[in-house]
């Protein structure tokens, strides 16, 4: 849409709803007609996913509405940071690539020169603690740390405890 995101059209320049929706009707036009029967948007708890490759195959992107923000990412966080979250939102690409896993292969040897520390969120209801734990046994780390009582957006819900959690990894690995 005009004026919003990486659009260069100032607001001051946006005197009509075709103006504001111009980049919008440019890209559909530009899509061909067996590409858009493909589209299938699918709606849960307000979590949308859009499938534009068809409807067999992995989701394309995904929009997180409002519910969602607020019960799963940012319950924990200041109102205030939901609320700026829930006028920012815009769809994510989903980046997934079978292919990645079989044709990346991360050694201690090739990338072992940086020290790797993760930081679980320990209430974090979107990479559950589980979770996280699995990905760090899969990808082992020089040290795990842990925030308690922070929601997925720890930058928020916890901001003093991740900064020290960042200064002792810069003091300590620097």
């Amino acid at each position: 849409m005009a004026g919003s995101g990486v659009h260069p059209k100032q607001l001051d320049e946006i005197h009509t709803i075709s103006d504001y929706a111009e980049p919008l009707m440019k890209f559909m036009a530009s899509i061909l007609p067996e590409e858009k029967c493909f589209r299938r948007v699918e709606d849960h708890m307000d979590l949308q996913y859009v499938f534009d490759d068809g409807k067999n195959k992995p989701p394309t992107s995904m929009l997180f509405g409002p519910n969602f923000l607020s019960s799963e990412l940012y319950q924990l966080s200041p109102p205030e940071d939901l609320l700026l979250a829930t006028t920012l939102m815009r769809p994510a690409r989903s980046f997934f690539d079978p292919t990645l896993s079989s044709n990346v292969v991360v050694t201690k040897e090739r990338f072992g020169s940086v020290h790797k520390v993760y930081i679980i969120c320990e209430k974090d209801r979107v990479l559950k603690e589980d979770f996280q734990r699995w990905m760090i046994e899969k990808n082992p780390t020089d040290e795990v740390m842990l925030i308690f009582g922070s929601d997925h957006m720890v930058m928020f819900s916890k901001p003093v405890e991740l900064c020290s959690c960042l200064k002792y990894i810069s003091d300590k690995y620097s």
